[in-house]
């Protein structure tokens, strides 16, 4: 892809975040498009492309009044949305649309219109993990993050210390769900979930939403919003089994897609001034950061543990409080897409100094998938 040819117009959240016992999960979907429409100036007749995931594009388009010209319903799990991203920009670059909303909404809380999911017994998880216990994602990281603390020989206060830490980015952030400082003990005596995660290492469970709105970049220019460009993307899939992962210390999928965005975007790291790490529960921003090369196998604890990315620190990391402390729905990959859009803007509510470039990176079920997004606000 053609480096800066697609810009980010439009995003925005639902009105909303947390709990919203008075909306259905398609409703959360419109309020978050017509927000996302309002930023960009632009109104329904105006989008001629629709992603989504979790509800059928084809519903949220029918529900929103549009009739796309491209659609995009791929879904798997919480990084779609970066995965929406890439696919939207290749199709504008190719004529087939102009105008692309992505859109991701759940009551993952009140599970107002909710879909239900449930794992076929005659899948592979159904067949081969299923009947061991290996039912829910607790249950399912436990596995590849006690491998990785024994190898790498990372602790249970270093792991807690990545929920302390982003509780400080959640302090700033008034639309977090959770702003009191905590402490490495406060989350070792939260109530055990599932060895080694306790309650405040494990993700939010929540109601809300965001879209965003992509076009491209010479149109862009004339849009109300500074434009955030996409400067590279990548994506993977490993495996739907996360005992059947090639390496439980690291993720195939994120190397991959890590490896692709920083190619196309031809940065180096150093190069990057912010950074979002999806992080369902604790451990994953160790695997983000190692696995994309900010850090060597093993020293990713050490570095967060030593506010490299903590407010101040040189590589700050999921400025809005993350999953763990800011929100998240069950699909967490468009939060953080959204807060690298507003850093590059410079909305955000804990904003880093002088942010150019951001990095967006999520996964898709338990390891499984991977997205990777590198913004920049810089014009081509």
């Amino acid at each position: 892809m053609k480096q800066k040819s697609i810009a980010i117009v439009g995003a925005a959240e639902t009105t909303e975040l947390g709990k919203i016992p008075d909306m259905s999960q398609i409703a959360l979907h419109a309020d978050a498009a017509l927000n996302a429409m309002a930023d960009a100036g632009l109104k329904p007749s105006d989008i001629d492309g629709v992603a989504t995931a979790g509800e059928s594009p084809t519903e949220t388009a029918h529900y929103l009044g549009i009739t796309p010209k491209w659609v995009d319903g791929t879904s798997v799990g919480g990084c779609s949305f970066m995965l929406h991203v890439r696919h939207a920009a290749a199709a504008i670059n190719e004529g087939l649309c102009s105008t692309v909303l992505i859109t991701h909404a759940e009551s993952g809380r009140s599970r107002v219109g909710a879909r239900r999911f449930a794992r076929s017994p005659q899948s592979l998880q159904g067949q081969f993990e299923l009947p061991y216990g290996v039912t829910n994602p607790p249950t399912m990281f436990t596995i590849p993050v006690l491998r990785y603390m024994k190898e790498r020989g990372v602790t249970e206060e270093q792991l807690a210390n990545v929920a302390v830490v982003q509780r400080e980015w959640a302090a700033m952030n008034p639309r977090a769900s959770f702003r009191d400082p905590i402490t490495v003990d406060d989350v070792l005596n939260s109530r055990m979930i599932a060895y080694p995660f306790r309650l405040l290492m494990c993700c939010l469970v929540t109601d809300g939403g965001g879209a965003l709105i992509l076009t491209n970049a010479d149109r862009a220019k004339d849009m109300p919003q500074k434009p955030v460009y996409i400067l590279g993307t990548g994506e993977s899939v490993e495996t739907p089994m996360i005992s059947q992962m090639e390496d439980f210390t690291s993720s195939k999928a994120f190397r991959v897609s890590g490896t692709q965005a920083f190619t196309e975007a031809g940065i180096t790291h150093n190069d990057v001034d912010h950074l979002m790490i999806y992080d369902a529960f604790a451990h994953l921003p160790f695997y983000g950061l190692e696995d994309l090369g900010f850090c060597k196998p093993g020293e990713a604890a050490d570095f967060i543990w030593e506010r490299n990315t903590a407010p101040g620190g040189k590589l700050p990391l999921n400025t809005n409080g993350g999953g763990l402390s800011y929100m998240h729905s069950g699909m967490y990959g468009m939060y953080a897409l959204q807060e690298s859009v507003r850093q590059l803007r410079g909305s955000a509510p804990a904003q880093v100094d002088g942010a150019k470039i951001s990095v967006s990176h999520g996964v898709g079920g338990m390891f499984g998938a991977s997205g990777t997004i590198i913004f920049s606000n810089e014009a081509p």
